[in-house]
Formats: structure tokens, C-alpha cells, sequence
């Protein structure tokens, strides 16, 4: 039995007397060791014993933002895993890309889910987009320990900001530090191994006021771009049918381009590459 649990069965006043809004507090004071940051570790480095998940990018739009992510896994030289899914939805408005140890990195997100859920339930009201970054960058924080010893999980974060003048301008990324250090970035950005091809290809071709269309096209491009030079990050696998995730946050809410939305868009940028492979 849990530690400090009735044997009647009954749950401890912590669980029924109106406490904090954030859930990783009240984790911390119930159920320390279930944190991912929290949980002891042996010496020495372990980055080689997880797989990483590595590509996201994230791009401002007309009325919101995209984010999109490939599908690859790695452990070393090994493709661990050929579709893991980076991107997911924070809440109704938000979503969050994870980069770094898989398996912290989903847990992280997953907790991050329930963080904000958690919130909105006890306050009755939502986290601003500046919140829900604090939030997670706290969460990061929390990390350090075991990023200290190679099992480092990098997020990107973005949405669409219901308090925003301008619909139009809603659309904000938000970066992070591996010490949790939370960074707003204006246009885009990407994080993971192949971000620096991805960044320079978003460089190139960003413009302020793309429409929704053509920000999912120029995200799914940066990652081909990243695959390109990058081995840790996965391309477009015509063969398996494997495509990118990508989601967008507007006003409506989150959305997940469905399979048959994303394999269009792929084979269309491979078959421009075809015909001119240089980009």
C-alpha cells in the first residue's frame, strides 16, 4: 500500500481539500518519485541507452501557427523506431513538439497535458500562452538532473494566443533551454538534430503573412531539407507510407492534417525535388 493511505481505503485530505492549480506540485507532494526529473539515476552518462527523438519545426501563419515533425527515432547509429509521433496537442489552442530522450519526452508531455487540464478545471478559466510556457518551462526545470547525465528533452512550444489584438498576429513559438529557460521566437524555429538545416531552409523562404497552406508546405519541406543532410531525422517514406505529423492552432482550435492531407504534401515536395534536387 502507498505510503500515507488509510487502510480503509479512503484518500488522504490532500486529495480532497482544495489545493494548488498546478499539478506537478500536487504530484510532488503526493507522488515525488512518479516526476520524471524526480527519480533516482546511477552515475555516469546514459544518452546512448534511450532512443531520441530529433526534427521539429514551428512557423507563425495568417490567423495561427504550424508545427510539424518527422517521424524518426535513434539510438547511436540504430533507427530505433521509423514512427514515433513528436507532435501533439497541448490543449484546445496549443501544441508541443518534443526533442531529446523519447520516452522522458512523451512522459513530459503527456504531464504537461494534464498540467494544463488540471488547471483549467480547479480556476475555471485557461492559462494565458505566457502561462502554459512558464508552465512547462518549470517542468524542464525539473529535468535538469537527468539532462545533466544525457537524458536531455528539449520541447517547442507554440499557438495561438486568445488574447492576441490582431487574429491575424496570433500565432507565437516559444523555445526552450535545456535548464528551462523559456525564449520567444519571432516567425519560426526548429529544435532537434537536423535543426540547423532546417532553420537555414525556413530562413530562406519565411515570409510574414503565409497562409495556413503554405506554412504546412514550407514546414514539410524544412524537414525534407533536414533529412537531407541529417541522418538522425526522417524523410518522407513513400515506401511505407510514412509521412510527417503536422498540426496547426488557429482560432478554431488545434487540427492534425489527416494522412491523406500530409502524404499530398509530401509527394508533392518529393516530386519537386526530383526534378530539382538541389531544393
Amino acid at each position: 500500500m502507498a505510503a500515507g493511505f488509510d487502510p480503509s481505503g479512503r484518500l488522504p485530505d490532500v486529495f480532497t481539500n482544495a489545493g494548488t492549480s498546478s499539478f506537478t506540485s500536487f504530484l510532488s507532494q503526493v507522488a515525488p518519485e512518479m516526476l520524471p526529473g524526480r527519480r533516482p539515476l546511477p552515475p555516469g552518462m546514459a544518452a546512448d541507452l534511450a532512443p531520441h527523438a530529433t526534427t521539429i519545426v514551428a512557423i507563425s501563419a495568417a490567423g495561427g501557427v504550424v508545427m510539424a515533425g518527422d517521424r524518426r527515432a535513434t539510438m547511436g547509429n540504430l533507427i530505433a523506431q521509423r514512427d514515433i509521433e513528436k507532435v501533439h496537442p497541448a490543449d484546445a489552442y496549443s501544441l508541443v513538439g518534443i526533442a531529446g530522450t523519447a520516452g522522458i519526452g512523451i512522459e513530459l508531455m503527456r504531464l504537461f497535458q494534464v498540467e494544463l487540464e488540471h488547471y483549467e478545471k480547479l480556476e475555471g478559466a485557461m492559462l494565458s500562452l505566457d502561462g502554459k510556457a512558464n508552465r512547462l518551462a518549470s517542468m524542464i526545470r525539473g529535468n535538469l538532473g537527468a539532462a545533466m547525465q544525457g537524458l536531455a528533452v528539449i520541447p517547442l512550444f507554440a499557438g495561438f494566443d486568445l488574447a492576441a489584438k490582431d487574429p491575424a498576429r496570433a500565432g507565437r513559438i516559444f523555445s526552450f533551454d535545456v535548464t528551462g529557460g523559456p525564449y520567444e521566437e519571432t516567425g519560426y524555429d526548429a529544435i532537434g538534430s537536423g535543426s540547423l538545416f532546417a532553420r537555414s531552409a525556413l530562413k530562406k523562404r519565411f515570409r510574414a503573412g503565409l497562409s495556413t497552406d503554405d506554412a504546412v508546405r514550407l514546414a514539410v519541406e524544412a524537414l525534407y531539407d533536414a533529412a537531407d543532410d541529417d541522418t538522425a531525422t526522417g524523410g518522407p517514406d513513400l515506401t511505407r507510407r510514412i509521412y510527417p505529423v503536422v498540426m496547426t492552432a488557429t482560432a478554431e482550435g488545434t487540427h492534425r492534417l489527416t494522412d491523406a492531407e500530409t502524404s499530398a504534401v509530401a509527394e508533392s515536395v518529393v516530386a519537386g525535388r526530383m526534378e530539382n534536387p538541389g531544393g
